[in-house]
């Protein structure tokens, strides 16, 4: 015991020396355990990122960003969150379990509880409020909060505002169980309540995108424009779907592999997820030599193997299982570990009319909600195509959408007609026609097609549907004189099926943090305990804008301060 406060007394001596600038003596820090450090995690951007202003001002906001398998945390101006926890069997343990440390534990294989689904103990919440016990979301909730403050944020007791990204479509009851232990075990004095869509937007860099987020139960798609959600879609397949397909496929191969009379294997989640991440990956859009234009039913071009391709053995892989009774090392080709993703996500190989609203390939959502998009802000949006989500890191997987969706349209065009009955033709005749005129009108370097044909051989005259918008002088010389307001028109890019890079939600989260933006839901913690959601008003939106009216004699309103609030998108 003696020992033990003599070191403590050298350890706080040395600290004392270094805060006064003198140097500690070399046996006052051997006489530690180890010196005083920076955690590794712990990044220094935001300790240098301005000169001017109070040391660390941006600590008075603590950026999270809520999903259904994790939680990210950390403070405005930085680019990378401190922490990202998931929620798993392992975070679930109760006081005295100690079967982590035993060594046949981590060699056996978890099988799934009888009534789960696939991955239910991974996730935090469903959007399906059905079978989910709200009590518990809470206190999972809670802990993984209690573990990022104590562990990876390390702030004093001083009350910090919270800004929160969450989903744009979170049930009310959920919701209110997120904002309750942030209010009441963490004590917020306000919480700003942002969407991913138009956060993943600021993070991109952008006002207007099209932001196609493939997260775990579902994949949505929503157009903003000048940071307002206008149009949105949502399909199932997404990460849930893909991890089962993976399982699948993982179990074929290991049927193939055992011998006969052996036990019919059962790949874990956790097996499934690895293979996923470490070698699951998605082929390229597949030529073909014939012309979808033809052949209308098709949704894609048909999957046929490059003719200039030279013939080499299929290359493979060898996926060790060790948890699977006996362990086995499976030899898979390659080529297989793609076909996941594309049933999951593209479903070839089925008809359009065989889908329901809800479970549609991600390049036929896509094109859906840039059809229901009004003409200008879709000239936008098809240009600004942000492809986030977790999902989304798999290689090959961002270059297939974008050339899936551009075939489409080829195919398809903007007409929302989907039949025409028995004015098919005529109208396949028409489109084929448009098509040679724009090559012709190609080859002649912006002649008109008139001109350089004979009257005899040139095409009948298309439908006003068809024809290209005549060029306007007036609006050419509206885009010049608004050179001074905003950027050239030769930098806006519009009319072109493009993706763009986007540094997330979180990342556009901390930028609004630390540019002290004021969101249009911010509840206030005295108003939440006192009302609950209840206390929201009914409209959408609100003015942010300073009000400068006077409310009597020594008595006025703050900048920006409301008096009431409301749930925007969430209402």
């Amino acid at each position: 015991m003696a020992s033990g406060l003599g070191g403590e007394r050298k350890v706080s001596a040395s600290l004392s020396r270094s805060v006064r600038g003198t140097t500690p003596r070399l046996q006052d820090l051997a006489a530690t355990p180890e010196s005083p450090r920076t955690p590794l995690l712990r990044s220094t951007s935001s300790l240098f990122g301005s000169p001017g202003g109070s040391f660390r001002t941006e600590d008075e906001y603590v950026v999270l960003e809520l999903g259904s398998r994790f939680v990210r945390g950390g403070f405005p101006g930085e680019s990378a969150p401190r922490c990202t926890l998931p929620f798993g069997p392992d975070e679930q343990r109760r006081v005295g379990d100690y079967r982590q440390w035993d060594p046949e534990h981590g060699q056996t294989r978890r099988k799934r509880k009888r009534g789960q689904d696939w991955g239910q103990e991974y996730e935090l919440y469903r959007m399906d409020l059905t079978d989910l016990d709200l009590g518990l979301v809470e206190d999972r909730f809670e802990r993984t909060m209690r573990e990022a403050y104590s562990k990876y944020f390390l702030l004093d007791q001083k009350p910090r505002r919270i800004l929160l990204a969450l989903p744009p479509r979170m049930p009310h009851a959920l919701m209110s169980t997120m904002l309750e232990v942030l209010f009441s075990s963490f004590q917020a004095p306000s919480i700003t309540l942002l969407s991913s869509p138009v956060l993943s937007t600021v993070g991109a860099g952008l006002r207007s995108a099209l932001v196609v987020d493939i997260g775990w139960a579902e994949t949505t798609v929503t157009g903003v424009c000048e940071y307002r959600e206008v149009q949105e879609g949502r399909t199932i397949r997404a990460g849930k779907m893909l991890s089962e397909e993976m399982a699948r496929l993982l179990n074929t191969a290991l049927e193939d592999e055992l011998d006969v009379g052996a036990p019919k294997p059962e790949v874990s989640f956790e097996e499934a997820d690895e293979v996923i991440t470490r070698v699951g990956w998605c082929k390229s859009k597949p030529k073909s030599n014939r012309n979808t234009l033809y052949f209308p039913a098709r949704t894609s071009p048909i999957l046929e193997e490059f003719e200039d391709a030279v013939e080499s053995p299929e290359p493979s892989i060898t996926i060790p299982f060790p948890k699977n009774d006996p362990p086995i090392d499976l030899v898979i080709p390659f080529a297989q570990l793609a076909k996941p993703a594309e049933t999951a996500l593209f479903a070839p190989d089925t008809a359009l009319n065989e889908f329901d609203d809800n479970e549609l390939p991600l390049h036929h959502l896509i094109y859906r909600v840039l059809l229901a998009l009004p003409m200008d802000v879709r000239r936008f949006c098809m240009s600004r195509i942000v492809i986030t989500g977790g999902v989304s890191n798999m290689p090959g997987l961002k270059a297939r959408i974008l050339a899936e969706l551009d075939a489409l349209v080829q195919q398809r065009g903007w007409d929302p007609v989907r039949s025409y009955g028995s004015a098919s033709a005529r109208h396949e005749a028409l489109l084929r026609q448009k098509r040679e005129s724009e090559e012709l009108r190609r080859e002649e370097a912006g002649d008109k097609v008139s001109e350089s044909l004979d009257s005899d051989n040139s095409p009948a005259p298309l439908s006003a549907g068809l024809q290209e918008t005549e060029i306007d002088q007036i609006d050419i010389k509206l885009s010049h004189l608004a050179i001074r307001n905003g950027p050239p028109p030769t930098c806006s890019v519009g009319g072109t099926i493009r993706g763009v890079d986007s540094l997330g939600a979180w990342a556009g989260a901390s930028l609004v943090a630390q540019l002290r933006i004021k969101g249009i839901v911010e509840i206030e913690r005295e108003k939440f305990l006192q009302y609950g959601l209840q206390g929201a008003s009914r409209e959408k939106e609100i003015s942010v804008v300073p009000q400068r009216q006077s409310m009597g004699p020594g008595v006025g309103r703050g900048a920006g301060e409301r008096a009431s609030w409301t749930l925007g998108v969430w209402a």
